[in-house]
């Protein structure tokens, strides 16, 4: 322990009252920087920066070009984004875009022409809604657009299916064969409520000339995503083997000779995104490792191929935008810094390569805010394993003093905890504030095996929970921990997981504070818009009373069942659009508060989703988080 303080003392060797803490007005100046690929020249890098304004509770987007080799960015329209992202064949004759086409009667005057002003929606099956938006009929359509003469095919024609795939899906969802004959679009082929309870989305391929469509993944059950063909003409693709478990194992595919060949299989990971070398024979990925994200190699054509880990730090690899020459062009963060464009060369002969910052949109701003010490941690479980934790320390730490704690419940349930760097659960901002962070890779997270991952589903109240207490435990035993001031935070699964440690911690914590979470397993099934996430996370449905895991996720492990135990202050926090998780688990978790009269407070966004992503709400929401840590953490 002595050297774990001397080692702390000598990283803040350094004033940090030379520079200004992190404050949420701070947070909410930087520039949101996104990068959007290459040129077609692969000479600059394409980027777009938003910039909120807190006035106008809106942004300010704007598009560069940035010369790969170094220098200025240059200023672009939006118009000469867009054409330089255009998908065109070969020759340019032809375009993909894509559009909405309204297919199935749902509004009133769809049915009744003289109630133009109804606002009744009619449904015979589910996916009435999704995310934050309510299904009016219309679906997400390919069309193959004559440049000369405008004129648009609806490859899926007739199909009542989405691509781009809701609720996220982009143009990566559909793609020209390299002799630009034909076209590979992703897309779930299922309807109403069958599309609620599965995730196989299949690749189809539509040939231009002979107008048909053939399943190139036919039999595959689970997501199959991001196309992409190499110069040669091989595809790859990315692939979860199990139809209904968005969180599977994501493997990376070749179609070679007709055959597909699953090159991750025997590798102990999970696939987040890819592109190929120019040279088509090589293929970048990005994954989870050790609480980062970092950049791999892997030799798809290779007898025995293998991943290679390229990058390796205390940042995060968030997405590969391209190769120019040999230089590979990514996106990075970390905990103390937003996103920027970098470089990494590809000629290096050792591993670790170096990441070069190539953008520097917002140095002058963090020029002046005071860094935060991360530091890894090793925590020991209650079954004897070995859980990796990030701790993250206030600017001016000090361990001769003592600090409140919080434990950063990570939302998913599978969502990776590594470098992020979040608007809202900004956790430099939180350490800025005073306050230490805890945040353990807990059960359920990428980046240390398939197993690890995948053992949460099923037991969202039982290992994990011990995880999480053991993380706080772990901490709370050094000196410069106030075990008399520990709270306990998160978001949609992290919600639910303050909701369900508020039943279980033994008076550990004093404050509370849930957004998005799930309090309700039961109600949760009833009112989500994704039922395949509840049915592999819960075991099944409610009903299924011959069905020992669901019956334990609707009663043992539903928080609702632990509220006779709840005795610490709780902020609740919710959207009125969260679909996802739907605003009365919020509402029901708050009142349950309320009349045990448990001192509680409800923030509520009638507008905003899953997320808050206007300016003003997110503000309110940094001001009403911090406001009852204050209060609650005396």
């Amino acid at each position: 322990m002595r050297k774990i303080i001397l080692l702390l003392t000598a990283f803040m060797g350094y004033s940090a009252y030379s520079q200004q803490l992190l404050t949420p007005e701070k947070l909410w100046e930087l520039h949101r920087v996104s990068g959007i690929g290459l040129s077609p020249d692969k000479n600059f890098v394409l980027l777009s920066v938003s910039t909120p304004n807190i006035v106008e509770n809106s942004f300010k987007k704007e598009f560069f070009k940035l010369p790969i080799k170094g220098g200025t960015p240059i200023a672009i329209t939006k118009e000469e984004i867009e054409l330089l992202t255009t998908k065109f064949n070969a020759d340019k004759s032809l375009k993909l875009v894509d559009k909405e086409v309204k297919m199935t009667p749902t509004l009133a005057k769809d049915f009744y022409k003289d109630l133009e002003k109804s606002s009744g929606k009619v449904y015979n099956a589910l996916d009435h809604r999704h995310w934050d938006k309510w299904n009016e009929g219309a679906y997400n359509h390919v069309f193959v657009e004559d440049v000369a003469t405008g004129k648009q095919t609806d490859i899926m024609e007739g199909l009542p299916y989405y691509c781009p795939q809701l609720p996220s899906g982009g143009s990566e969802d559909y793609i020209w064969s390299n002799d630009g004959k034909k076209v590979l679009y992703v897309t779930k082929p299922k309807v109403g409520t069958e599309y609620v309870v599965s995730t196989n989305t299949d690749i189809y391929e539509y040939d231009i000339d002979k107008k048909t469509t053939i399943n190139l993944t036919e039999g595959m059950m689970g997501y199959d995503t991001y196309p992409s063909f190499n110069k040669d003409g091989i595809l790859a693709w990315l692939s979860m083997e199990h139809d209904g478990n968005e969180a599977d194992k994501n493997d990376l595919y070749i179609l070679q000779n007709s055959k597909k060949i699953n090159i991750t299989k025997n590798w102990d990971n999970t696939v987040f995104s890819y592109i190929w070398s120019n040279d088509g024979k090589k293929i970048y990925f990005i994954t989870a490792t050790n609480g980062t994200q970092q950049l791999f190699e892997i030799e798809p054509f290779a007898k025995n191929p293998f991943p290679k880990q390229l990058t390796k730090g205390i940042f995060d690899i968030g997405h590969i935008l391209g190769q120019s020459g040999n230089l590979l062009v990514v996106s990075r963060n970390d905990m103390n810094r937003a996103t920027e464009i970098y470089t990494v060369d590809i000629t290096g002969k050792k591993a670790p390569l170096e990441v070069k910052q190539l953008s520097h949109i917002n140095d002058n701003l963090y020029e002046n805010i005071a860094k935060c010490p991360v530091k890894e941690r090793i925590i020991k479980t209650t079954d004897g394993k070995d859980m990796f934790a990030w701790v993250i320390y206030p600017p001016d730490f000090d361990p001769k003093k003592k600090y409140p704690t919080l434990l950063y419940c990570q939302g998913g349930p599978q969502s990776a905890l590594t470098q992020f760097y979040s608007f809202r659960w900004n956790l430099q901002l939180m350490a800025s504030k005073g306050y230490i962070v805890i945040a353990p890779n807990r059960r359920g997270m990428p980046g240390h095996g398939v197993a690890w991952n995948a053992e949460i589903s099923g037991d969202w109240g039982g290992q994990v929970m011990r995880d999480y207490l053991a993380a706080i435990d772990d901490i709370s035993k050094e000196p410069y921990v106030d075990t008399q001031r520990l709270g306990a935070v998160g978001a949609s699964y992290g919600g639910y997981s303050v909701y369900y440690l508020a039943g279980i911690h033994n008076k550990r914590f004093k404050t509370f504070i849930a957004h998005c979470g799930v309090f309700n397993t039961q109600s949760m099934l009833g009112t989500t818009e994704e039922i395949f996430f509840n049915y592999h996370e819960f075991g099944g449905a409610y009903w299924d009373k011959n069905n020992p895991i669901a019956q334990k996720a609707y009663t043992e492990f539903n928080p609702i069942e632990k509220v006779g135990n709840w005795d610490t202050p709780i902020l609740v926090i919710h959207g009125g659009k969260d679909y996802r998780v739907p605003e009365e688990q919020g509402f029901q978790a708050f009142t349950a508060a309320q009349l045990r009269g448990i001192k509680s407070k409800l923030l509520y966004f009638p507008d905003e989703n899953h997320w808050v992503l206007q300016p003003q709400n997110a503000l309110l929401w940094q001001r009403t988080f911090f406001d009852w840590l204050k209060e609650t953490l005396k």
